[in-house]
């Protein structure tokens, strides 16, 4: 066994847990404090930002973009990216297991569903702001 495997298999672990904790949440269809553990324990603080935004009622779905609310700003949550700087300068695009906390929040609200549904386009909406 190589270096490269030990990381390889670190890897795999990282991404078991995190499949799993989307896996009791669909199921459950409600944060419970063993699935908030799970995600904690893969996400840390991102994972607490996101569930404080879910239960705060943050993530918006538009007829055209999904939306979480942060506090300085509204970042769109697309295909499992996000607009934020955090995505764009501090997680690797290809590592499923680094998300944002907005897309962890929208992926959380899905599952659950607590996503507060707009009946209109976000590109419109935008422009008000």
């Amino acid at each position: 066994m190589t270096a490269d495997d030990v990381e390889t298999d670190a890897g795999d672990a990282d991404g078991s847990a995190d499949e799993e904790w989307r896996d009791s949440l669909a199921d459950a269809g409600e944060l419970t404090p063993d699935i908030v553990a799970q995600l904690l324990a893969v996400h840390g603080d991102r994972g607490r930002r996101a569930v404080d935004a879910v239960g705060e009622g943050r993530v918006k779905q538009y007829n055209d973009f999904t939306v979480v609310v942060g506090h300085e700003d509204e970042y769109v949550v697309e295909d499992g990216g996000c607009t934020c700087r955090d995505s764009q300068y501090n997680l690797d695009a290809d590592d499923p297991t680094q998300r944002c906390w907005h897309v962890l929040a929208a992926e959380i609200a899905e599952r659950i569903g607590a996503v507060d549904h707009h009946d209109m386009y976000y590109s419109e909406v935008r422009n008000f702001l």
